[in-house]
């Protein structure tokens, strides 16, 4: 399908920029992530559960800057230019693949330290740990093969669901439990992020950016993935940074 581009000159250099106005709000997603993670780290106050909420999120943005870098930005430039046919995937993708993936498991540490204690956390954390592990190899693997089917969004949030329905119970029986403030904002969380999915994938399903585009309106389902993130990356900064804390016995 085409897509929109513009050309800039940098230098004496003229380079082709895919889709702008995704490239801005990719970019805009990938620089709030990355403020945020860092926000965290400035209130940590010696919480594990924030220190990791911080890696968490640092990692999300610099791998939402590194998709846009790659999906749309500089697209043509790194997969098509001076190619007799377009490159399928790059090591862009590859690297944001990883950090994605790699971005849940350190926020499973995070829930880890704060929602729970001694046996259990200890699993959570191997579990973290040879996820990550396991993704990676699996992911380089695809892109050295290659095996395209281990290089899609598709199959990071297969791997990544397991982790997301752990987030949604325990924060659930946490709340049902002790009614702890810090439970019902992150379940909140996971619901606004649970509706994003749900955004990009009836969006996609209903075929809406080749309809818009046939009217010369460019807004991909991509785009609706992004602007629905930066609203959830906003709730995670205004309410759920502030409750986030270490376990406590009940």
């Amino acid at each position: 399908m085409k897509q929109p581009c513009s050309k800039i000159r940098i230098a004496s250099k003229e380079v082709i920029i895919s889709q702008p106005l995704s490239t801005f709000w990719v970019y805009l997603l990938g620089f709030l992530t990355v403020g945020v993670g860092l926000y965290f780290f400035q209130i940590q106050n010696g919480e594990n559960s924030r220190l990791w909420w911080g890696i968490s999120l640092l990692l999300w943005g610099i791998g939402a800057l590194l998709a846009g870098t790659s999906y749309q930005a500089f697209a043509y430039e790194i997969k098509c230019a001076g190619r007799q046919f377009c490159s399928w995937t790059s090591w862009w993708e590859v690297v944001y693949l990883i950090f994605q993936q790699v971005s849940m498991n350190a926020m499973l540490v995070a829930l880890a330290y704060s929602c729970t204690t001694g046996t259990f956390q200890t699993v959570l954390l191997g579990y973290a740990v040879m996820s990550s592990v396991v993704y990676v190899i699996l992911v380089f693997i695809g892109g050295i093969v290659p095996i395209k089917s281990l290089i899609t969004f598709g199959f990071m949030v297969w791997v990544s669901t397991p982790v997301f329905l752990f987030f949604c119970l325990l924060n659930a029986w946490r709340y049902y439990m002790f009614s702890y403030d810090m439970d019902l904002v992150l379940l909140g969380s996971w619901i606004l992020l649970f509706c994003t999915m749900m955004a990009y994938w009836i969006y996609n399903k209903l075929g809406i950016t080749k309809k818009l585009w046939a009217k010369g309106i460019w807004f991909s389902e991509n785009d609706v993935l992004h602007v629905f993130l930066i609203f959830w990356i906003i709730y995670i900064a205004t309410f759920v940074a502030e409750h986030i804390k270490d376990y406590t016995i009940p």
